[in-house]
């Protein structure tokens, strides 16, 4: 389960294909940038999450 919290952001980063496209815009943003702006944020709560799920076997 923790690797599967920790995967998870991992392949929304690098599958491309979902992200790419300039609409629809946030502010005059391209999708494009505010997605991976915004996935900073939730990669940070999937971490916490896997550190809370996996316990201090690290």
């Amino acid at each position: 389960m923790k690797y599967l919290l920790l995967i998870i952001p991992c392949v929304l980063c690098v599958w491309v294909p979902l992200y790419n496209s300039i609409e629809p815009t946030l502010a005059g943003i391209p999708f494009f940038f505010w997605f991976l702006l915004a996935l900073i944020p939730v990669s940070s709560i999937f971490i916490w999450a896997a550190s809370k799920v996996g316990g201090d076997d690290a």
